[in-house]
């Protein structure tokens, strides 16, 4: 006896989609992938492979594990974002600038990129350990943007359909540079030798403060989400640890379990992530757009 799948697939990319894009999810996807106009990605870049692909929900864990380190960068996030209250219109907002900028016709992604700038212009202030912070500091901007490419990239070549070849990884980081650049991150790095400095180089600066984990603690332990929920979370968010370099994991208080992280962690995210992946997968008689 045949069973079909397709309510049950539909349901998943309802609940998939009303979490990462919220109630304007379907006037957002068609300004996105059904504008006409130029794009400043074209459809064989490894940027549109590596945003396009379900293992961005265990990269975008990771970079927000990762940039968490930064004492400035979280104390940003504790002071301006409701991230406790309004945790998916945080992750909405991202979501949305990430697709737009790597799907989007220019002139959508020239818009999403002044909005973010608006912002980082209004987020400033004072750290607990007394140093001034704003978000448009180019320095603060490149290790965003260093930790998310990295993230991305790290997940997407673990848990990605297709992993990138050695030179699509650094077209990947180049792509990125390009988004970076625009919102004004100055030296983005544009390969894989370039980000590992750069990633090498910030790790003077890098702690774990009270506000990272707690920040930690949340994303990890207490997501807004129901009780049904909770299990495919948690497959994500083990996964999102297992990626993290092992010298992050005492500063947040992560675990450090390599047997289980190289088993059953990782084969409980490859299996999310390609739920997931199966869930949005286009139908066969919806047209791929973009």
């Amino acid at each position: 006896m045949r069973i079909d799948a397709e309510p049950l697939r539909t349901r998943l990319a309802g609940e998939v989609f009303s979490r990462v894009a919220g109630t304007s999810g379907p006037e957002r996807r068609e300004r996105i992938f059904g504008a006409e106009g130029e794009r400043w990605f074209g459809p064989s870049r490894p940027i549109r492979r590596v945003h396009g692909d379900s293992a961005m929900f265990v990269g975008g864990l990771r970079a927000l594990l990762l940039q968490s380190l930064h004492p400035l960068a979280m104390a940003g996030v504790a002071d301006h974002s409701d991230y406790r209250h309004d945790p998916w219109g945080r992750l909405q907002r991202t979501s949305y600038f990430l697709a737009v900028t790597t799907f989007g016709p220019v002139h959508e992604a020239e818009k999403a990129v002044a909005q973010v700038q608006a912002v980082h212009r209004r987020v400033r202030g004072v750290a607990p350990d007394g140093r001034a912070y704003s978000a448009g500091d180019p320095h603060l901007m490149r290790w965003v943007h260093v930790a998310e490419i990295d993230s991305f990239l790290a997940a997407h070549q673990r848990y990605g359909a297709v992993r990138l070849t050695p030179a699509e990884c650094d077209g990947y980081i180049l792509d990125a540079s390009l988004v970076a650049n625009r919102l004004g991150v100055p030296d983005a790095p544009r390969s894989r030798a370039e980000l590992a400095q750069q990633l090498a180089d910030f790790r003077s600066e890098l702690r774990g403060t009270a506000q990272a984990r707690a920040a930690a603690r949340y994303l990890l332990l207490r997501p807004p989400l129901p009780a049904v929920a909770r299990v495919p979370y948690s497959a994500l968010a083990a996964a999102a640890v297992g990626l993290m370099p092992v010298w992050t994991r005492w500063p947040l208080r992560l675990p450090y379990l390599p047997a289980a992280e190289a088993t059953l962690a990782r084969l409980a995210g490859q299996g999310m992530v390609s739920g997931i992946r199966w869930a949005t997968a286009p139908r066969e008689d919806e047209p791929v757009r973009g």
